[in-house]
């Protein structure tokens, strides 16, 4: 089976900073396209970094300078380093894995495109 794990969460100041991991198993790590994803409670999942298996990134325009998202295959893990947090930061941040699909990367944006998600690791900035 497929399991995403996320850790990392927590509670910091403005301008801090904190390291999300999320480590996968049950599926080939190293073929899939990557994502973090964020929620605050009544609103909808927003997108805030994507990586490809080839480790092509992209980022949320709320995050883009602030935000990296990098992978490390063998380990199996996603990592999603926040530098410079602010309160709009606040949220419950996931991992998702897409697959290998070639339409993976122009769909990277939309959440129904990811089959797998992570329980959510919870970020609050105050």
């Amino acid at each position: 089976h497929v399991q995403l794990v996320e850790s990392g969460g927590g509670s910091v100041q403005p301008g801090g900073s904190l390291t999300l991991s999320c480590t996968a198993s049950g599926f080939t790590f190293s073929d899939s396209g990557m994502a973090w994803f964020r929620q605050v409670p009544g609103k909808e999942r927003e997108g805030v970094a994507t990586i490809h298996k080839d480790s092509m990134t992209s980022y949320g325009n709320s995050v883009t300078g602030r935000f990296s998202i990098s992978r490390d295959n063998a380990k199996n893990t996603l990592y999603l380093q926040m530098d410079s947090l602010q309160p709009e930061d606040t949220a419950v941040y996931y991992c998702a894995a897409g697959t290998p699909a070639g339409r993976w990367w122009a769909r990277r944006w939309v959440p129904q495109t990811y089959n797998y998600w992570g329980q959510g690791t919870q970020v609050t900035v105050s």
